[in-house]
C-alpha cells in the first residue's frame, strides 16, 4: 500500500486547529445580545471590544508568521491556545467594559491572531508544492467550519444556560486541541525525513535574528511595491464586508426585525455551510485561473449581495434571505487563496509575512466596519446605512484588484526575505 504522506496529518491537524480559532473569534457576535441585556452596555461599546480583537487578529498574524520561523509552528500554535483559553476563562469574572476588551479584545484577539491566514500560509508554502492552491482554500474553509459548528452551539448554551456557559465552552475548548497540536504538527518536512508534497522540500530557513525586526522588514520592503498596497486594500474591504459587519452584526441586525437569535446564529452558521464549499472551489480555481480575475469577479458578486441584502432581512428565513445565505456564503472567504497566491508570486519567500500585513490590513478594516455600524445602529435605529456602505466598498475592492493587471510582475528578489518586487 502506497504511504500517505506526512503533509496531509499536518494539513489535518491545522484544520482543526484553525475551526477552534474561527469558533473562539466568533463567539463575541453570539455574545452581543445576552451581553447588553445583563449589562446595559451600548452595541458600540461592546463593538468596540469586537474591534479591538479583529484589530489584534489582524496584526498579530505577520509577527506570528515571523515567530514560527524563528521558535516552530508547533509551540506558537500551542501558545495561542492557551491565550484563547485564559481570555475565554477571565471573562466569568468580568463587570466592567474594559475587562471585556482586555479578554475577548486583547487576549483572545492575539491568542486566534497566531492562528490566522498566515498560518495556513506558512503551512502550505512548507509542506505543499502540488495542490497548494486547494490545500489553502481547504484550510482556509476551516474557519467556516469552525462558524457551523460553534456559532448554533454556543447560541443556543447562551440562552439556556448563559453567557458565561458559552464563554466557559469555549475556554476548555482551546486547551482540548492542545495535545493534538503537540502530537501530530512538525515545522518542516525535513523533521520527518521527507520532502514537501509534489515537490522538493523546504529546507529550514535561517530568519535575520528577532521575528519583530523580520516582520517590520517584510512590511518595509512590501510596502515599496503597488501590489502590495492594491492587495491591502482589496483585502481591507474584504475584512469590513465579512467580519467586521456580516459576521459581528448580522445577529442583532436580524433580531431588529424580529428573527430570534437562535434562528440568525443558524444562518450565519449555513453561510459557513457554503462558505466551505466556496473556498476549496475558490482554492482549486486558483491553480487554473489568473489569481487577479477571480478577486476582481468576487469582490463585485460581494458588493451586489450586500446591496439586497436590507430588503429582504425579515423576522422568518424566507426563501430569498436563504438565497442571499447561499450566494453570499460561497463568496464569503473564497478571496483568500488568490490573495496568498498573488503574495507568494509578487514576494517570493517572504509571501507568508506580507501576507500576514496583508491580512493585518482585512482585520483593520473589519474592526473600522464592526464600531462604525455599532454606532450606526445606535445613533439611526437600523443598520441600513451599513449594508449600503459595504456594498459600495466591495464593488471598489473589485477595480483595485482588477488594477493589479497594470503593473509589472516580478523584477528583483531581496536576498535577506526573497522578496519579489514588481
Amino acid at each position: 500500500m502506497r504511504r500517505i504522506h506526512p503533509a496531509w496529518a499536518v494539513a489535518a491537524v491545522t484544520f482543526i486547529a484553525l475551526i477552534g480559532a474561527a469558533g473562539f473569534r466568533a463567539t463575541p457576535s453570539v455574545l452581543l445580545q445576552p451581553l447588553h441585556d445583563e449589562f446595559g452596555w451600548s452595541l458600540g461599546t461592546i463593538s468596540a471590544a469586537v474591534s479591538v480583537n479583529l484589530l489584534l487578529y489582524g496584526l498579530t498574524a505577520p509577527f506570528a508568521a515571523a515567530l514560527m520561523d524563528k521558535f516552530g509552528i508547533r509551540r506558537v500554535a500551542m501558545a495561542a491556545l492557551f491565550l484563547v483559553s485564559l481570555g475565554s476563562f477571565l471573562t466569568l469574572w468580568m463587570t466592567q467594559s474594559w475587562q471585556l476588551i482586555l479578554c475577548w479584545g486583547v487576549l483572545v484577539g492575539l491568542g486566534t491572531g497566531s492562528l490566522a491566514l498566515g498560518f495556513v500560509a506558512t503551512i502550505t508554502g512548507r509542506w505543499f508544492v502540488k495542490h497548494r492552491g486547494l490545500v489553502t482554500g481547504v484550510l482556509t474553509a476551516g474557519g467556516a467550519t469552525g462558524n457551523l459548528i460553534f456559532l448554533p452551539a454556543l447560541s443556543r448554551i447562551a440562552e439556556s444556560d448563559g453567557w458565561r456557559t458559552a464563554a466557559l465552552t469555549v475556554s476548555v475548548a482551546a486547551l482540548l486541541v492542545v495535545p493534538l497540536i503537540f502530537w501530530r504538527l512538525r515545522d518542516f518536512p525535513a523533521d520527518l525525513g521527507v520532502t514537501a508534497y509534489g515537490g522538493i522540500g523546504a529546507s529550514r530557513i535561517d530568519q535575520p535574528r528577532g521575528a519583530a525586526r523580520t516582520a517590520l522588514r517584510g512590511l518595509r520592503d512590501a510596502a515599496r511595491t503597488r501590489a502590495f498596497w492594491l492587495l491591502a486594500g482589496g483585502f481591507a474591504i474584504c475584512g469590513a464586508t465579512t467580519n467586521g459587519l456580516v459576521g459581528t452584526h448580522f445577529i442583532p441586525a436580524a433580531h431588529d426585525h424580529g428573527m430570534p437569535q437562535t434562528t440568525a446564529a443558524g444562518l450565519l452558521a449555513l453561510v459557513g455551510v457554503f462558505d466551505i464549499a466556496g473556498t476549496i472551489a475558490s482554492g482549486w480555481l486558483t491553480d487554473r485561473v489568473d489569481s487577479r480575475i477571480l478577486l476582481g469577479g468576487y469582490y463585485f458578486l460581494r458588493g451586489l449581495s450586500l446591496l439586497v441584502l436590507p430588503s429582504i432581512l425579515a423576522a422568518t428565513a424566507h426563501p430569498s434571505m436563504l438565497v442571499f445565505i447561499l450566494f453570499y456564503g460561497l463568496d464569503w472567504v473564497a478571496t483568500v487563496p488568490p490573495t496568498v497566491t498573488l503574495c507568494r508570486e509578487y514576494f517570493g519567500a517572504a509571501g507568508p509575512i506580507v501576507f500576514g500585513w496583508v491580512f493585518a490590513s482585512h482585520q483593520f478594516g473589519a474592526a473600522i466596519a464592526a464600531t462604525t455600524a455599532g454606532v450606526v445602529r445606535d445613533q439611526l435605529g437600523e443598520y441600513t446605512a451599513a449594508w449600503y456602505g459595504a456594498g459600495a466598498l466591495a464593488i471598489l475592492a473589485s477595480v483595485l484588484s482588477l488594477m493589479l493587471f497594470a503593473g509589472t510582475r516580478i523584477k528583483t528578489i531581496t536576498p535577506e526575505l526573497g522578496l519579489i518586487r514588481g
